[in-house]
């Protein structure tokens, strides 16, 4: 090779590299050139995690790769800034799907993704049920029955798989007719109270389950202050209402401006971190601590809940479903304390919401069971779960499983969560 050949060949690849090296640079560094607006920008990327694992990831309907063995993760890189449509699929299951924006150098992220199953299995647990109730350590199940005798209540175990005869009418009363009129569990779990009408009578009983046999003691109904309208305990403090329309703390007042109280209509107190809140029929009130007074939140509602995560509360109509997020949410999709979010609106009537999770709820609307999410980006992905008879449903946060009854049938569904 000739000294000008040599020359020749230097100044080539002097030049390439003058050429290419600030390409590969750039390229490195995460610049792509966008010919739709034919400027240099910089990429971002989505971290997706997704459950359950080994699901398959589609950008604008392009299968791009799998999320993870371990972890059910997947970063898709070097994305130019516009928005696209994600999907995320997995072969039995609903899949997930969301328009989201890619932003330069910027992750976005959709962590709590859970793909449901099409065709859950719901075995039958037991039948003849007229009602049930779940124990607070959702380990136990009251069941309500009835038989020719009048009505029985017996004792479902969740973990030995047991139904055992707990009482019936007659133990309440041999010589005439004892209506049952309500039921509630204590908050050990280790007792029940029972209301029973026994002719103009209304009695209450205790039945403790952790005796063997249980043991079935009257006791006296505690009579409310009569200066008290409703109270509840939180954190070992006992909030209350009074007739004059001041809401106490351990019997100090905390509200300056008294909340009109009106003659015989049933009030509700519900107590959350950093927030009280006053039921009257199907309006609800949020104490303002500024003003030191109850001001008007949301009307038609039927009931309320907090998440197992105590971050955000879902608050439920006859026909609409709402979020409150009672503390600031720093994930993304970022959210400030106090901020509602709108979830659904239906025309068939809302029966109850349970919260699987902190990001996707369940309820029954009419005959169907429903799970929509609580990402509010984009449109919000709902699926329809299964259909039965006016079922009464009830969320299991321990076993992750749904309890049901419908047409006299008591149902448990497969895990709905990973």
């Amino acid at each position: 090779m000739t000294k000008k050949t040599r020359l020749i060949l230097f100044l080539i690849f002097l030049i390439l590299f003058i050429l290419i090296g600030p390409v590969v640079v750039l390229y490195s560094q995460g610049y792509r050139f966008d010919f739709e607006k034919k400027s240099l920008t910089q990429t971002g990327g989505f971290f997706l995690k997704a459950l359950p694992k080994q699901a398959e990831i589609y950008i604008n309907d392009k299968l791009v790769k799998k999320t993870d063995f371990f972890f059910g993760s997947a970063l898709v890189e070097n994305l130019l800034p516009k928005r696209y449509k994600v999907t995320v699929k997995k072969e039995g299951y609903h899949p997930w799907e969301k328009e989201l924006e890619i932003k330069e150098k910027k992750v976005t992220e959709a962590k709590n993704i859970i793909l449901f199953p099409k065709n859950p299995v719901f075995n039958i647990l037991t039948k003849n049920v007229e009602d049930f109730w779940v124990s607070p350590d959702e380990k136990k199940i009251i069941l309500y029955e009835k038989n020719n005798e009048g009505w029985v209540l017996k004792l479902y175990d969740l973990e030995k798989n047991i139904k055992s005869h707990l009482i019936d009418e007659k133990d309440i009363s041999q010589k005439s007719t004892a209506d049952f009129l309500d039921l509630e569990w204590s908050k050990d779990s280790k007792e029940i109270y029972l209301n029973v009408g026994i002719g103009e009578q209304e009695k209450s009983f205790t039945l403790k389950l952790d005796k063997i046999p249980p043991q079935l003691i009257e006791r006296g109904i505690t009579p409310i202050p009569e200066d008290i309208i409703t109270s509840q305990t939180f954190n070992g403090d006992i909030y209350s209402l009074d007739k004059f329309g001041y809401l106490l703390k351990n019997g100090e007042k905390i509200t300056e401006n008294p909340f009109p109280v009106k003659p015989e209509i049933k009030y509700e107190l519900n107590i959350f971190p950093e927030y009280i809140f006053l039921k009257e029929i199907d309006t609800l009130y949020l104490f303002n601590p500024d003003l030191k007074s109850f001001e008007k939140f949301f009307e038609g509602i039927n009931n309320l809940k907090i998440s197992p995560d105590n971050k955000k509360m879902v608050y439920f109509s006859n026909s609409e479903i709402w979020v409150l997020f009672l503390r600031e949410n720093i994930s993304q999709p970022e959210k400030k304390a106090g901020q509602k979010v709108f979830i659904i609106r239906l025309s068939e009537k809302i029966r109850d919401v349970f919260l699987l999770n902190s990001d996707y709820l369940i309820f029954n609307s009419g005959n169907n069971l429903k799970i929509v999410e609580i990402d509010d980006r984009d449109r919000i992905n709902i699926i329809n779960l299964a259909e039965f008879e006016n079922p009464e449903i009830f969320f299991n946060q321990t076993d992750k499983k749904l309890y049901l009854l419908s047409e006299g049938n008591l149902y448990s569904s497969e895990k709905l969560l990973p």
